[in-house]
């Protein structure tokens, strides 16, 4: 039976793009990694959660625990943007979280863990042209722990690589001018039409209530 059932602590074959390493010194690496790859978090899922659920395949008895956890961030709004990275300081730790914590709830989502090469300054940023990760920007359906609807919350991302989202510049332009007038919108030609038809309106109605008195 043991070659039906796939093992639980065996690392999948996804390859980080931007690792350069070869598939050979990538799988010794991942043979005594420490470190988690986290998927489909919610978006409102805290670290704190996070570190209650993972502590349960700690064994700060044999020396090991968690080193820390690193929240993945939008890029432009350094918000949660649906993953993160687990450290432990035991590869046996790491394997156990792969086998029970993968494929488990946590905030009514099915999160997947996989064995990272591990954690390098800057990949706690997503990927995605417009800051967060990938697959948002892909997804065609309702998902409040993702952000709800993939058309509103990417819906001023550019074209071409290294694009961004323009959306969260305006209002922290607007703070920095420190008065109310950032509130209002400028004015276009058609306002400007609507308050010229509105003032002679509002002259034709004084002529006709003169006439009346």
């Amino acid at each position: 039976m043991a070659h039906v059932v796939s093992p639980l602590d065996q690392p999948s074959n996804y390859k980080d793009s931007q690792t350069r390493v070869d598939r050979q010194r990538q799988n010794d690496l991942l043979s005594s990694s420490t470190t988690l790859y986290i998927g489909n978090l919610s978006f409102y899922t805290t670290e704190e959660q996070i570190y209650e659920l993972f502590t349960k395949c700690a064994s700060p008895e044999d020396g090991g625990g968690i080193k820390r956890i690193i929240m993945g961030l939008d890029r432009n709004t350094r918000t949660p943007c649906g993953f993160c990275f687990v450290e432990y300081y035991t590869h046996t730790e790491a394997l156990a979280s792969m086998r029970y914590v993968s494929g488990t709830k946590l905030d009514e989502r099915i999160i997947r863990c996989d064995l990272d090469l591990g954690y390098k300054e800057g990949r706690q940023f997503g990927r995605g042209k417009s800051g967060g990760q990938v697959r948002d920007e892909h997804r065609q359906d309702y998902d409040p722990g993702r952000g709800g609807w993939v058309e509103e919350r990417y819906a001023d991302a550019q074209d071409g690589p290294g694009a961004v989202a323009g959306g969260g510049g305006d209002w922290k332009e607007a703070e920095s001018t420190g008065n109310d007038s950032r509130l209002k919108r400028g004015r276009s030609p058609e306002d400007e039409g609507d308050n010229t038809r509105l003032g002679q309106r509002s002259r034709i109605e004084d002529e006709v209530d003169a006439e009346r008195m």
